[in-house]
């Protein structure tokens, strides 16, 4: 793979369930790169989006990640990759039990950090990124679904990943605070992280000068 592409796939098929969903995909992301990936709801975009983290295994074709061949990636390796990418889902999957602070507290804890004053300091840094440093102690039930939704693009970028997966983060929110959420996508891409944002909401496309991938009838295109 080629030093500057973050993801190169080349000839990939890919199967659900013994079925063949997508055939022939083939593109390259390059580091810091904002690209958009649409189609119709059941297209196959989230099967797509899981092979980039191992979650669904690729038996045709080669696909680099992160300097990863995700198919022939061994079950022990899985984990380095996952710690380099930050995913974002349309459920939020926030800890409803504790405040916006100790849920991004927990996830540097699991990775790693050990230090107080750096997990603090990061996690300030993460919040005043997104525009929610008034949030650092409240519950996410307190929480509208764009501010929430803030907290999942904090808790993604808390380890500067060089890979932010987005499947549907816009999905539950309103068309402003789908704008918005958009936005702080793009700014992370123009700080070095390559954004992929799935999404069947094209009113976004004409926010943004970015490429588009379109999934249709099991191609990519």
């Amino acid at each position: 793979m080629t030093e500057n592409y973050i993801i190169d796939y080349k000839d990939v098929s890919i199967f659900n369930n013994n079925k063949k969903i997508l055939e022939n995909i083939n593109f390259r992301l390059s580091a810091g790169e904002f690209v958009f990936l649409i189609g119709k709801v059941g297209c196959g975009k989230t099967s797509l989006l899981k092979t980039m983290y191992a979650e669904l295994p690729i038996y045709q074709g080669s696909a680099d990640v992160i300097k990863f061949a995700i198919n022939k990636i061994k079950q022990k390796n899985i984990p380095s990759l996952r710690r380099q990418i930050g995913i974002i889902f349309q459920d939020f999957n926030l800890l409803m039990d504790r405040n916006v602070y100790d849920n991004l507290k927990f996830v540097l804890e699991v990775t790693n950090w050990k230090n107080k004053n750096e997990i603090d300091q990061r996690i300030n840094e993460v919040l005043e990124q997104m525009k929610i440093s008034d949030k650092k102690n409240s519950m996410p039930y307190q929480l509208s679904g764009g501010e929430q939704q803030r907290v999942v693009i904090a808790r993604a970028i808390l380890n500067n990943p060089k890979l932010i997966i987005a499947d549907e983060p816009t999905g539950n929110l309103d068309t402003e605070a789908a704008k918005e959420i958009a936005n702080l996508l793009y700014k992370c891409s123009q700080q070095g992280s390559t954004v992929i944002f799935a999404t069947h909401n094209y009113s976004l496309l004409n926010n943004f000068k970015s490429r588009v991938l379109e999934i249709k009838n099991g191609k990519l295109n």
